[in-house]
């Protein structure tokens, strides 16, 4: 039996979604009435979104499925100033070029997981520069910031966290939280909207939101936030040794985005497949219920629709293509990752450190150190040895290639050019 009446908070509730409401039978209720319009704020602070921010994309894609109408908010107004997060530091300040063409590299990422068009439910894009830059700043005092006591904003975890340490919190960060929360008023007052969401770190700011459209406009607003999205083990998920895990192409290859989702912890599959596909329930649960090694093909189905839905069915089968040829038949695909190298340079002998710093399979010549150390390190699928030894002509394989591998997992190719 359903837990709700909205189609919206039942897909939410099943696929692990829903954390805290304001208001759920409100909320459900409200979500009957017919299109409502929900918005989720990225700040674009680089030139791609991550996986972080995929979980709250899925988000505005169901909500969209069922019947209504997400707006992706863009702030490239809060973008320039720095957001009092939990971290210990002040986030760099960025500028209005930097910003804007952040926000044109990471347009395309949307158009993946919601529909942008004219219709009724069709999703919106709208930047929170467009009005914030046109705030008087008196009577934006005098107007809203009449509605937030420093009581109140000192009691909040982002603000707590930083003063308990004794670490400093600007007077811009401290407005950042007045200027979020004014953003749900001013979208309330263009688009009817209704409802703002996003991961459970921002209850405090959308609470404000909430709170200041019933003190301004006496509008019956909303907040529903998603867990804190971790593995099984802690770990924060869409991170790994090589850093974020990217939506765009151009900073984390199909393949590398292919092999984050296939290499994730047992344990997690499951629900990874529920948030980060649209595989239906009843599939899922098929999957759900493999045990032992069988749980390695539900990690392959989980790869190759994450894949499919972020970058397309053809850059997905090619992953696959790769991983099954690099990992089940002892080859190598053509996605695998490569560079190439002058063939007189290789001649000569070039060292092994190098080559895994060159070929991103080590961060630094400490770490690929480390790694032949540790005995991870292979060329051909032969360990390496040593440290000082050298890769040449040699090592190339009648497919004119050198194979090298960080532990089972990672690996590059060597072509000559």
């Amino acid at each position: 039996m359903s837990k709700y009446k909205s189609d919206f908070l039942n897909i939410l509730d099943e696929r692990g979604f829903i954390h805290q409401c304001s208001d759920f039978d409100a909320l459900d209720a409200k979500l009957l009435e017919g299109v409502q319009s929900a918005y989720i704020g990225y700040d674009p602070t680089g030139p791609s979104l991550h996986v972080g921010h995929l979980y709250t994309i899925m988000i505005l894609h169901w909500f969209q499925q069922s019947g209504h109408k997400p707006i992706s908010l863009m702030g490239g107004g809060t973008a320039l100033i720095p957001d009092p997060t939990l971290k210990d530091k002040t986030r760099p300040l960025l500028g209005p070029d930097e910003i804007n063409k952040n926000i044109e590299s990471i347009k395309s990422v949307f158009s993946k997981f919601v529909t942008y068009n004219d219709s009724e439910t069709g999703a919106v894009m709208v930047n929170n520069y467009d009005w914030l830059s046109e705030l008087d700043y008196i009577g934006f005092l005098r107007d809203v910031g009449g509605h937030f006591t420093v009581n109140r904003m000192l009691t909040f975890d982002s603000v707590k966290t930083r003063l308990e340490r004794e670490l400093p919190m600007t007077f811009i960060e401290f407005n950042y939280m007045i200027l979020q929360g004014y953003d749900f008023v001013e979208l309330h007052r263009r688009y009817g909207t209704t409802l703002q969401m996003g991961g459970s770190d921002q209850w405090g700011n959308i609470i404000n939101g909430v709170e200041l459209g019933r003190k301004m406009d006496r509008a019956e607003l909303f907040a529903l936030t998603a867990p804190l999205l971790t593995t099984t083990s802690g770990a924060k998920m869409g991170k790994t040794e090589g850093g974020a895990v990217w939506l765009n192409a151009d900073q984390t290859t199909p393949y590398d985005y292919y092999q984050y989702w296939r290499n994730v912890e047992d344990a997690d599959t499951a629900r990874l497949l529920k948030i980060f596909t649209l595989l239906p329930m009843d599939e899922i649960k098929k999957l759900e219920s493999l045990q032992g090694q069988e749980i390695n093909e539900a990690k392959k189905v989980l790869a190759f629709e994450a894949t499919k839905l972020c970058h397309g069915e053809q850059a997905a089968t090619d992953a696959q293509d790769t991983a099954q040829k690099t990992f089940e038949q002892g080859s190598v695909g053509d996605d695998l990752p490569s560079i190439e190298i002058d063939a007189a340079r290789l001649g000569e002998g070039i060292s092994v450190v190098d080559l895994l710093v060159e070929t991103g399979l080590a961060s630094s010549k400490g770490e690929a150190r480390r790694l032949i150390k540790g005995g991870g390190a292979r060329v051909n699928d032969n360990k390496i040895e040593a440290e000082d030894q050298n890769i040449s002509t040699a090592e190339l394989t009648t497919d004119n290639y050198v194979k090298l591998s960080s532990g089972k997992k990672k690996h590059a190719l060597v072509r000559v050019s």
